[in-house]
């Protein structure tokens, strides 16, 4: 079962993986080398982790015909959007809040690895309402 608890440990992981990326690589870099080497992290970790995945735009219940294009979606749970810029500005996050509402993901983490330290100011998690209807935890069955 997909608890709150389950989608926020694989977060952790994402985190903990970007943070080791930054740690050998330190800021400066294209998106693009920053996206390699997480994705070979996180797969190293255990997790499953597809990139550049294409997702149509669905209005009204009807395919319009346009596509997202997501940086990595890892688990089938969690949205990972990836920057190597000078400052988060609003729109990153305003892009990734649309990319979680129209795939029906619970949660997304915005990583920007141009920046001194990547859990203080390169990140920013953000859930949805589907990431509230889960479960908060799991319930362990008693024998």
């Amino acid at each position: 079962m997909i608890t709150q608890e389950y989608v926020n440990d694989i977060a952790y992981k994402i985190v903990g993986c970007a943070i080791e990326v930054h740690k050998h690589l330190g800021p400066g870099l294209l998106e693009s080398i920053y996206e390699s080497c997480l994705i070979d992290e996180l797969e190293n970790s255990g997790l499953n982790v597809k990139s550049q995945i294409h997702v149509p735009v669905i209005y009204k219940n009807k395919n319009l015909g346009g596509l997202l294009k997501l940086d990595l979606l890892v688990n089938d749970l969690i949205i990972v959007e990836l920057k190597s810029v000078e400052t988060i500005i609003p729109v990153f996050r305003a892009q990734l809040l649309s990319y979680l509402k129209l795939t029906g993901k619970p949660k997304g983490l915005l990583i920007n690895f141009n920046c001194e330290n990547i859990s203080r100011e390169g990140l920013v998690p953000l859930v949805t309402e589907e990431f509230a209807k889960l479960p908060k935890l799991s319930v362990t069955q008693w024998p």
